[in-house]
């Protein structure tokens, strides 16, 4: 059974896209929707005589690389860097002596 999915117009870059959503999602998919068009508009200002297109891919790669790094920023990822790191040095300890 298909639960039942709100149909939304969402508007990016001057253009309307229609979405199938839960009820519930909704908030968080206009506030995402509403960030990503403020970055579009931040890309154009900043960059020239590109289309709509261009400043769209270029705010989802910046968006992608931002979350990409973060993860590696993060105490939980540290921490098991950290391990692994200390799990190396003592195997290297061991093959030297």
């Amino acid at each position: 059974m298909e639960e039942d999915l709100l149909s939304i117009t969402v508007w990016l870059a001057g253009r309307g896209y229609r979405l199938r959503i839960k009820p519930e999602e909704e908030s968080a998919v206009r506030k995402a929707v509403k960030l990503a068009d403020e970055k579009v508009n931040e890309m154009k200002q900043h960059y020239a005589g590109k289309d709509d297109q261009d400043f769209i891919a270029m705010s989802l790669l910046t968006y992608a690389a931002d979350n990409a790094t973060e993860s590696f920023n993060s105490p939980v990822m540290q921490e098991e860097l950290n391990k692994m790191s200390r799990k190396i040095d003592t195997v290297l300890s061991a093959c030297t002596e």
